[in-house]
């Protein structure tokens, strides 16, 4: 018998930009995947909202900034979790005020440059998305 073909999980992953830096977050060591690695504001889509919704729970869940979002996705790409795929649409935000508060998920933040961002994170993909979004 065939196995069923994998669901894709929805996902978003907000860049905040801030003055040419980026908000970068270090996943918490007790997350189940990708504990320790620096990242945006990530997480997956609930049943029920649209992605920009989700984007926007993120932010106030996982740092508390007040940020304007743009409309649309900036980009979107493919990854995998923890053996499932996923489809993460990339949003794009500019830092409006306030100061970061630590959620369970991320254990440190840092304002990065781009290059900065892309030596301390393996995904390749979220950084190019990185990169664009500082481009704009």
């Amino acid at each position: 018998m065939d196995a069923p073909p994998p669901l894709f999980v929805a996902a978003v992953a907000v860049v905040i930009r801030r003055e040419g830096t980026v908000l970068a977050m270090r996943r918490a060591r007790t997350k189940d995947a990708g504990a320790g690695l620096w990242e945006t504001l990530s997480g997956r889509v609930e049943a029920g909202e649209d992605p920009l919704e989700t984007a926007r729970r993120e932010v106030r869940e996982e740092c508390g900034l007040r940020v304007a979002f743009e409309a649309r996705p900036l980009t979107a790409y493919t990854a995998t979790r923890l053996d499932h795929p996923m489809i993460v649409l990339v949003y794009a935000a500019d830092y409006r005020c306030g100061e970061v508060t630590l959620s369970a998920e991320h254990d440190a933040y840092a304002w990065l440059t781009p290059e900065a961002f892309a030596a301390r994170t393996p995904l390749a993909k979220l950084a190019a998305a990185v990169r664009l979004a500082l481009s704009r």
